[in-house]
């Protein structure tokens, strides 16, 4: 009998990829093609649906070459928790001020409605209770608001179709305009069963958006990988490459994609804490250009500064809570990229490129090696070099998106040597911001044994060892790389009904790789590291203080 295949895109901040991959879980193929991103102001930052879609067509039919279409049986999408805007006519509207009606997706690193979202959060609408406490401009409604108060005529009145971008993708597979619960209930404020709350949406000034039972956001929900409409369109089968007909799972945020991708899997004889365990006893950390911690509970535990309790945002049937970090992966190459030694560093790797295959990071981790004793771990050269990570403000678990980033320590020097410990430094402080949200989470209820990170900060071995050094946790890894684009084929496994649901398709398709197990002997060096990281903080606090007054 013929293999049968599943399809998973993923869109990133700026790629997309696809990847063709087996029942049992295995990638057979992937491919990745750019996508554009555009900065008309400072903090607005903007993509195309229209170029994402295409970038989606030619990814698929790369990964799909040479395999009969009937092999394939479902297609799964995750992206990031963008913002697409469309009218009446599913045609692109403009989100800035420029008017490109191409340009019609404001990212989920947009920071323009960071006002909308502080008169939201002073609001105190009771939906607050499931983000933290607190709207972060990241979310959807502070956004929405954005452009009816400053793009009324030009896309407001225009718009009759706001989507985030995974529904965008899966309406433009399938013609449905169901939306998953994923997206509307981590990033629209929905709550299932009730729905929407329509009070919540008079408070802030929305409430156009009540019309025709919430048409313009969603009507109609599902939990992620239920299979809509009746699969993939004549239009869309047409431009994917596949057969009209083949099933379409209902999307996920790309970070949750990732979540399904690890944190299922079988851990028998790993000798692992969370073995025996429910699954709640684990915590997906999905990074990437930001840093995402999934946890799930059989029951809704509030934690302050963290996102959720979220129904059947990522497993149906459980809780999730979302920590964030914003721009991890964007902080590692602002802080090597942008030293006076960065010049250097490139020579030294392009010297060293055809006899090791090295990059600039992997470079940076031999070289840090080489910097410590033989009789000492690398961890320990961090111990006059202090960053706190805040460059793009805090997601969690203080929710505060006015916070900067500081770097404690620094000399006159800027050597090879000195990026390369300001390079650990950034690491060790993205690590103990993990720590800081797991703390959060465990004062909350949840009982976090084991970390399982998958996403491309995963691939860099010092970054791994850094976060099971800090938190104390060993880390599991998955045994396919891109974990991601295997959550997003469970979703198309799952509509297809090969698999009864996301929990059998996690387990028999997520597996382990690597167990990274943390060293014992750095762990007193962490807890006064994690001292000096909380001072950080209390300094920054004390000085805006100091500065606002009059």
């Amino acid at each position: 009998m013929a293999e049968i295949f599943y399809v998973g895109v993923d869109v990133g901040t700026a790629s997309v990829r696809a990847a063709l991959v087996t029942r049992e879980g295995l990638l057979k193929s992937t491919a990745q093609e750019p996508i554009g991103i555009w900065e008309p102001e400072s903090d607005h930052y903007v993509q195309s649906s229209t170029e994402i879609w295409e970038k989606c067509c030619t990814v698929v039919k790369k990964v799909t070459h040479g395999v009969e279409k009937s092999q394939i049986r479902g297609i799964g999408f995750d992206a990031t928790c963008s913002l697409v805007v469309l009218d009446q006519s599913f045609q692109p509207v403009p989100v800035s001020q420029e008017g490109d009606p191409q340009r019609n997706v404001v990212m989920w690193m947009d920071h323009r409605a960071t006002e909308q979202a502080d008169r939201i959060t002073k609001n105190g609408h009771r939906v607050l209770s499931r983000v933290g406490g607190v709207m972060s401009p990241e979310m959807q409604p502070p956004k929405l608001l954005w452009l009816k108060e400053n793009l009324n005529e030009s896309c407001w009145n225009k718009a009759s179709h706001f989507f985030d971008l995974p529904d965008f993708l899966s309406w433009k597979a399938s013609g449905s305009l169901t939306r998953s619960l994923c997206t509307l209930v981590c990033k629209w404020t929905y709550c299932p069963p009730e729905g929407w709350d329509a009070s919540f949406w008079t408070s802030i000034g929305l409430d156009d958006l009540l019309e025709n039972n919430f048409s313009k956001i969603g009507s109609v929900t599902s939990p992620p990988g239920s299979p809509l409409g009746d699969g993939l369109t004549q239009e869309a089968a047409a431009d994917l490459g596949l057969d009209p007909g083949t099933a379409v799972g209902a999307s996920l945020i790309d970070a949750h994609a990732g979540g399904l991708g690890v944190i299922g899997a079988d851990v028998k004889g790993f000798h692992l804490p969370c073995e025996g365990q429910p699954i709640t006893a684990r915590m997906a950390l999905i990074c990437g250009t930001s840093t995402c911690h999934m946890a799930i509970s059989e029951q809704p535990l509030f934690v302050p500064g963290v996102w959720g309790p979220y129904l059947s945002a990522m497993v149906p049937g459980l809780w999730l809570n979302e920590g964030g970090q914003s721009v991890t992966g964007r902080l590692i190459d602002h802080m090597v990229k942008g030293h006076t030694a960065y010049t250097q560093l490139q020579e030294q790797v392009q010297q060293r490129l055809p006899f090791a295959g090295e990059n600039i990071y992997s470079y940076l981790n031999n070289h840090l090696s080489s910097m410590a004793n033989s009789c000492s771990a690398v961890d320990l050269l961090g111990s006059s070099l202090h960053v706190w990570p805040d460059f793009h403000g805090n997601r969690s678990p203080l929710a505060d998106p006015t916070l900067k980033g500081m770097v404690v320590g620094l000399s006159l020097s800027q050597t090879l040597d000195d990026l390369a410990l300001l390079y650990l430094a950034t690491m060790q402080a993205l690590a103990l911001g993990t720590l800081h949200i797991l703390e959060a989470m465990k004062e909350a209820g949840h009982e976090i044994r084991t970390l399982f990170l998958c996403g491309g900060l995963s691939k860099n071995n010092l970054f791994v060892q850094i976060h099971a050094n800090a938190t104390g946790l060993p880390v599991v890894l998955p045994d396919q790389t891109e974990a991601v684009l295997v959550g997003a084929a469970v979703l198309g496994a799952c509509a297809s009904r090969h698999y009864s649901s996301i929990q059998e398709a996690m387990e028999k398709m997520a597996k382990v790789g690597k167990v990274v197990q943390p060293d014992r002997e750095v762990q007193s060096f962490y807890e006064r590291k994690y001292k000096v990281f909380l001072r950080l903080l209390a300094h920054q606090r004390e000085c805006q203080a100091l500065m606002s007054q009059r």
